[in-house]
């Protein structure tokens, strides 16, 4: 879906923004600014505002538009580096205080917490600004969106009442053949370390085992699965939420894919968030700051909720009509700040022959 910048930017001064949601234009809803929104767009008047380097892990046509508009509205110089979560936290690793980056924008939680030994304490009121489920417990990170794990089914060839109420039903071989996955993909790492947390190494294990031996197929990313299931090609996808929405938005209501919240709970029905922490060695730290706050204001909340149909955070911004009440999902007990062990699920994955 292609945005374009000069929909988000309506004033500078004001903030107004208005942002197209396909064919179907959803003004940003009239409600008082976030506490910290006057600082999150630095002072236009100041000569030089600086500049920014942005490890993003989330990809570049769902959020290069509202960093733009960021960069467009505080005159700062964005530099943004593109590429997986996973892959992004394993060369801040490398790089270590040598890394150019002031920002780390992450696709989950796991890859907050893998390198969180390299974050800096975010200040209180930046931290205020999400709910205490959504952020590191010590101040590292913060969620900035919320995206809940789906089962993405196709309503022409199953019914609601035939699909699994657990992820551990998956492994019937009635589903044989049938399921799809994208093994390398952050959020279902994210996922899979959640089972790991729940129900521990062994058991996630023989799930994982359950799933190759059931031919489960194998997709690079989840946007195919999306479009295999109405191709009729799978029967089930493990996706997150947003994805159908892109398609419906693109192709209309009667789009042959729809999604399933596992009614039973667990790991399959997490609530993740993608988030945002800055680097300790940050040469840019003020404007980090204001780059996260900025995406905890009304206006970015807004993008998150019409434009990629993602959880907004903060109250006062009204999700996209086809989004799951989020008090309907049944989440499991899961802190996010204990999905840090990706590595560690990469050779769970690995050991049960999901990877290579």
């Amino acid at each position: 879906m292609k945005f374009r910048l000069s929909l988000l930017i309506m004033s500078l001064v004001t903030l107004n923004f208005l942002l197209a949601c396909g064919s179907d234009p959803t003004p940003i809803p009239s409600q008082p600014p976030a506490p910290n929104l006057a600082a999150a767009v630095p002072d236009p008047t100041i000569s030089d505002p600086g500049s920014l380097v942005v490890y993003s892990g989330r990809s570049e046509s769902l959020v290069a538009p509202l960093i733009e508009t960021f960069a467009e509205s505080s005159g700062i110089d964005v530099k943004v580096k593109y590429g997986k979560t996973a892959e992004l936290a394993s060369t801040l690793l490398e790089e270590g205080s040598n890394s150019p980056a002031d920002v780390f924008y992450a696709q989950d939680p796991g890859g907050l917490g893998a390198v969180e030994s390299l974050l800096s304490n975010l200040p209180g009121p930046t931290r205020e600004l999400a709910p205490e489920w959504a952020k590191s417990p010590s101040g590292l990170w913060i969620g900035v969106s919320g995206r809940a794990r789906v089962l993405v089914y196709n309503p022409e060839n199953l019914k609601e009442a035939d699909l699994p109420k657990d992820l551990e039903s998956l492994t019937d071989p009635k589903w044989k053949g049938k399921l799809g996955w994208a093994p390398t993909n952050g959020s279902l790492l994210t996922m899979v370390t959640g089972l790991r947390s729940e129900w521990g190494d062994a058991r996630t294990l023989e799930w994982v085992k359950g799933l190759v031996d059931n031919d489960i197929n194998i997709f690079p990313k989840n946007t195919p699965q999306v479009a295999a299931v109405a191709a009729g090609e799978i029967d089930i996808g493990l996706v997150n939420h947003y994805y159908l929405y892109r398609f419906i938005a693109e192709e209309g209501d009667e789009f042959s894919a729809r999604n399933y919240h596992l009614p039973n709970g667990g790991p399959g029905s997490l609530v993740m968030v993608s988030g945002a922490g800055v680097l300790k060695t940050a040469e840019n730290n003020e404007n980090a700051i204001k780059f996260i706050n900025f995406l905890l204001s009304p206006v970015a909340q807004s993008y998150f909720a019409n434009q990629t149909y993602e959880y907004p955070l903060i109250d006062g911004v009204k999700t996209h009509r086809l989004l799951t009440p989020l008090e309907d999902v049944v989440q499991p007990d899961i802190k996010l700040s204990e999905l840090s062990d990706l590595e560690g699920t990469v050779e769970l994955l690995r050991s049960g022959g999901a990877l290579p």
